[in-house]
């Protein structure tokens, strides 16, 4: 039988500590809530109250059960006041001094059979427990932020912590109705061990001058689903903090150079730029505390696009797509819904013919969603030739090149475009890891190529990586950008380089999973629920490498391995040898998990 606490106490009231507190007294636990003087404490109480306010007036808790909520709440000043709690847990900010001064002076004041715990989301908790005389009963217990929200939390033991303990902070967390992951004390735990690292690549990305804020930001969101983009998750978190939780994993984790912080992120702290909490950060907000972001010199100028650009954006109205797989069957769709008269060439007949079949099934598919009209599917599919011949391409104004993502095959097909299309043409390729200069150097006319990487499905995905290289012209860039507002899509301007930039950031942190996996630190199913419940997003690693296919994914990797020839972005080897055994993820009914039909 799990023990019965009744009674727990909560060290630091910031947001953190608050909504800890609140989560507590929310279940019917009585919460002594302690601060280091008055008027932190008082700081701490107007957290609490503000939440539960703002919960009220969401019409997410009845008046009478935050009055209840509050009723369980003691508040007090000095660590004494905890003598009688079964449960203390530590809400300070992350440096391992404090927290050890506080943990040997819990053990003083606590009675013998309290359970001590962190909610440290970086440090050690072995470092922490052993300034006490009780570490089997010190246990990390990892709430993420904000914690009356976000259903996960990282039960974290070391060595020593007794199992008895283990299995009674798991009930625990049952009885708060949250999802607990238990695993050991390794530096950043499951889900900022495999955030982190993603996030201040994002800010190498912008230190560099790569791409902007902005397009960073839209990339990751409307590419891969994200809750919000890595620097403004960045500016919620604090900058400081992210400092701290960055440099304390490189310090513990065995140094690992994608863990050092970038150079940028220690400037912006020193200078006072911490974020949300400062009122500004990577972006410009309201004022201190505000979510709300305001223009600022970095802020781009709104789109010198006319409504009226919408079906002839910069002059171009007849556009070329070749190719016959999914990739080029839906950008033929998205140009023909958009108004574009559209040349499709293939490979033969057959292909044309399979690729005009996909195409009307897609289109029939969205007028019975209702999303098209029976007349809005009859004009799109009147608007496009299909051929399957190259020359047929010499009057268009943009050629999409869509065909497999093989260099040679790829440079062969921009050298016959050059010598077809009429002078002035963009030519653009939808590759997703190739350098689009080797495909610019394969023609007389490098400053008309540019890369316009669409997302799958195309007709659904709003976001487009335009990628320009040394010699792309700024006339190609501002072409890309209108044809991409006239598609109804963001468009998201990056330089040539390995995975661009939603690429570039994914397969690392995916890598990273499998390495963690690999490790045998965590199972797939912890670390998927991990980041799912503790960071937002839609799906965990794994399974959204079954669904990328293994054999993409690892080749994309190892892209990025040659490329930028950083040790952490070698390829995990469990990926190359489910990869070798034919493990591919969904496709292939098997690849972190079994998808056989049962």
């Amino acid at each position: 039988m799990a023990r019965e606490f009744t009674s727990v106490g909560v060290v630091g009231l910031g947001t953190m500590g608050a909504g800890i507190v609140e989560v507590f007294a929310r279940n019917g636990i009585d919460v002594v809530a302690v601060e280091i003087s008055d008027a932190a404490l008082d700081r701490g109480r107007a957290n609490l109250t503000g939440s539960t306010d703002r919960a009220v007036a969401k019409g997410k808790l009845a008046e009478a059960d935050r009055d209840a909520l509050l009723g369980r709440v003691t508040f007090a000043v000095g660590l004494d006041a905890l003598h009688s709690v079964d449960l203390v847990i530590e809400a300070v900010p992350e440096h391992l001094d404090l927290k050890q001064r506080i943990f040997g002076e819990l053990d003083r004041v606590c009675k013998p059979e309290a359970i001590l715990a962190t909610n440290t989301s970086s440090l050690s908790v072995t470092e922490i427990s052993v300034s006490t005389t009780r570490p089997n009963q010190v246990i990390g217990i990892h709430f993420f932020n904000p914690a009356p929200v976000m259903k996960l939390v990282e039960v974290v033991r070391t060595v020593v912590t007794s199992a008895d303990v283990v299995a009674d902070v798991e009930a625990l967390c049952a009885r708060l109705g949250k999802v607990d992951v238990t695993i050991n004390d390794r530096a950043g735990f499951i889900a900022n061990a495999l955030l982190f690292g993603y996030l201040n690549h994002a800010v190498g990305m912008f230190e560099a001058r790569y791409a902007s804020r902005e397009d960073i930001d839209a990339a990751m969101k409307l590419g891969c689903g994200l809750p919000m983009g890595p620097l403004a998750l960045m500016d919620l978190i604090g900058l400081d903090t992210a400092y701290e939780i960055l440099d304390t994993m490189y310090r513990r984790g065995g140094r690992d150079r994608r863990h050092a912080p970038v150079p940028l992120l220690k400037q912006m702290v020193t200078a006072g730029l911490l974020g949300r909490k400062s009122g500004r950060g990577f972006y410009t907000y309201e004022r201190p505390g505000s979510p709300k972001v305001v223009p600022d010199d970095q802020t781009p100028a709104a789109s010198a696009l006319a409504d009226g650009t919408r079906g002839l954006a910069n002059g171009i109205s007849k556009v070329g797509i070749v190719g016959s797989g999914t990739m080029a069957t839906g950008i033929i769709e998205v140009f023909a819904r958009a108004g574009y008269e559209v040349v499709s060439v293939t490979r033969g007949a057959e292909k044309s013919a399979q690729v005009c079949e996909a195409v009307k099934t897609s289109l029939n598919k969205g007028v019975v969603r209702g999303i098209l009209s029976e007349a809005d599917r009859d004009t799109a599919l009147g608007r496009i030739n299909w051929s399957a011949t190259l020359e047929h391409l010499a009057d268009v104004d943009l050629v999409v090149e869509a065909v497999v993502e093989e260099l040679s095959v790829k440079k062969a097909l921009f050298a016959s475009l050059d010598e077809i299309c009429k002078p002035g043409v963009v030519l653009a390729t939808t590759t997703s890891a190739l350098p689009v200069i080797e495909l610019a150097m394969a023609t007389q006319r490098p400053a008309d190529v540019v890369g316009l990487h669409f997302f799958n499905p195309a007709p659904v995905m709003p976001l487009v990586e335009i990628v320009r290289t040394i010699r792309t012209s700024a006339e190609t860039t501002a072409t890309a950008r209108a044809v991409c507002a006239a598609l109804g899509r963001t468009g998201v301007l990056c330089g040539d380089r390995s995975g661009f930039i939603v690429n570039a950031l994914l397969f690392p942190y995916l890598n990273d999973a499998v390495r963690m996996l690999e490790a045998s630190y965590s199972t797939a199913d912890d670390i998927d629920h991990a980041m799912k419940l503790g960071c937002g997003y839609p799906m965990g690693p794994f399974e959204l490498l079954d669904v990328v296919g293994l054999d993409v994914s690892l080749a994309i990797q190892r892209e990025l391995y040659l490329e930028l020839r950083e040790p952490g972005f070698a390829p995990a080897p469990l990926l190359e040898h489910l990869v070798t055994a034919g493990y591919l993820g969904r496709k292939t009914g098997r690849g972190f998990r079994d998808h056989t039909p049962r």
